[in-house]
């Protein structure tokens, strides 16, 4: 148990949007040990809300809000009286998304717009907003409406007035064996014995565990001054070398069957591109973006050198880093293999 994430949620009361999801769980999983007053767990599915009761054997420090991020008045009740707030709820599956746009902006954009208007209506503490490596450079409508959403939370760190509610957010991609993950897509087609799906050779991703996203998403929550995006230090793996890996789990001979690039996905994650190395900072196991708009003497500045991560000689320079890609921190197919075993997925 750290002191520091003692410190920042015992006795305190936290509301996590979308907290029925697999991120979701996690969090509340990990927060429990640290002895909140309560949490608030926000969704709209009442199904879900059920399952999280009974897997935390109706634990009376849960809160289970049925809401919906596009409900500014029912998200302005639920942080009242709210410390933090953890804002993950979003339409997430992406080749889906690039034909329902207006339905992705109401949640992804409309929805994190009211949870800024809500954390300032009730002068909340600390909001942090999950995003996703799609929101750098992005190419599809959830990465563009993520990349929005960082913009909001940004923003809204500067133009907050009197509020004391500090803005910030993390980055990083698929969590393994979360919902829509591709491990547990590839098990299932190996266990059916049918071809296995794979959009392009190439392609790689980041490795990331829920542990790994917890720590990332406290750690932010615990060395935030505002405004600033927390990256993780992550190894990536080439999905044939996935897929080779499950398929000798499974003792399988399943084949690949190349199916071509789905609408709006990419053949490597990006978790920082050229423009943001230079205001990058390298510290402990992650990288910290600060904001575009820092310097910006019309919204105000936030002192940098307040900050535990401000450090002039741990900046990124384009002779260190040009940016922050999946293709540029592969991991051999042994070393994912002892990753996995140490995870217990193999």
């Amino acid at each position: 148990m750290k002191e520091e994430f003692k410190k920042l949620f015992e006795n305190k009361t936290i509301l996590i949007t979308g907290g029925t999801g697999f991120l979701g769980k996690a969090l509340i999983y990990e927060i429990l040990k640290y002895s909140p007053q309560s949490i608030r767990v926000f969704s709209r599915d009442e199904v879900k809300h059920h399952h999280i009761q009974e897997l935390y054997d109706y634990d009376t420090r849960l809160r289970n809000l049925i809401g919906d991020v596009r409900d500014y008045r029912r998200l302005e009740r639920a942080t009242e009286g709210v410390d933090i707030v953890i804002h993950a709820a979003a339409l997430k599956r992406i080749d889906i998304l690039e034909y329902n746009v207006g339905e992705t902006i109401k949640t992804n954009v409309n929805g994190t717009l009211n949870v800024v208007e809500a954390c300032l209506a009730n002068n909340v503490e600390k909001a942090i907003f999950i995003s996703t490596d799609k929101a750098c450079s992005p190419v599809n409508t959830y990465g563009a409406c993520k990349f929005i959403g960082e913009r909001i939370f940004t923003e809204s760190n500067y133009s907050k007035g009197n509020k004391r509610t500090i803005f910030t957010f993390v980055r990083y991609g698929n969590v393994l064996e979360s919902t829509g993950s591709v491990i547990p897509f590839f098990e299932s087609k190996i266990e059916k014995g049918v071809d296995i799906p794979l959009t392009d050779k190439r392609m790689t991703r980041f490795i990331i565990t829920p542990e790994g996203a917890v720590n990332l998403v406290f750690n932010a929550l615990h060395y935030a001054i505002g405004g600033e995006v927390f990256v993780p230090k992550l190894p990536s793996l080439k999905i044939v070398d996935l897929i080779d890996i499950l398929k000798e789990k499974h003792n399988a001979k399943n084949k690949i069957k190349v199916i071509g690039l789905r609408p709006g996905e990419n053949i490597h994650e990006s978790m920082i591109n050229s423009t943001e190395v230079p205001r990058t900072y390298e510290f402990k196991d992650m990288y910290v973006i600060t904001a575009c708009i820092e310097d910006n003497p019309n919204i105000g500045k936030i002192r940098l050198e307040n900050a535990e991560y401000f450090d002039k000689k741990n900046i990124l320079t384009e002779e260190k880093m040009e940016n922050y890609s999946s293709k540029d921190a592969l991991v051999s197919k042994d070393e994912v293999k002892r990753i996995f075993k140490r995870y217990g997925l193999i």
